[in-house]
């Protein structure tokens, strides 16, 4: 079970928020999951600080996932990540922060997996 939690500095529509949501469903194939058990969350309009300045246009986005993969699938994950919140929010790929966190014990349904 993934989960892709971003938190974007902009304001973005609905409509924006449910294109990213379809566009990460694609996306996390690259790290050998599937969008069946895909969890994403979507905070728009964030406060993000980096080296004491506010980001105007950036984003932080947050990757965990049951397991783990290969240090190229998530440098490939990242790119695709930046080409994304780029194309569709304007962000340039150098304000976007990817971090990934493999998950040992994930627990659903009263149990862990």
């Amino acid at each position: 079970m993934p989960f892709i939690d971003s938190k974007i500095t902009s304001k973005i529509s609905p409509e924006t928020k449910e294109e990213l949501k379809t566009e990460l469903g694609k996306l996390i194939t690259t790290l050998n999951k599937s969008e069946t058990y895909l969890m994403v969350g979507i905070e728009d309009a964030y406060d993000l600080w980096l080296g004491g300045k506010k980001l105007e246009k950036g984003a932080y986005v947050a990757v965990s996932l049951y397991g783990n993969a290969s240090a190229d699938s998530y440098n490939k994950m990242t790119g695709q990540i930046c080409a994304l919140f780029s194309e569709k929010l304007g962000i340039p790929a150098d304000s976007v922060y990817v971090t990934y966190h493999p998950v040992s014990d994930w627990g659903w349904n009263g149990q862990n997996f």
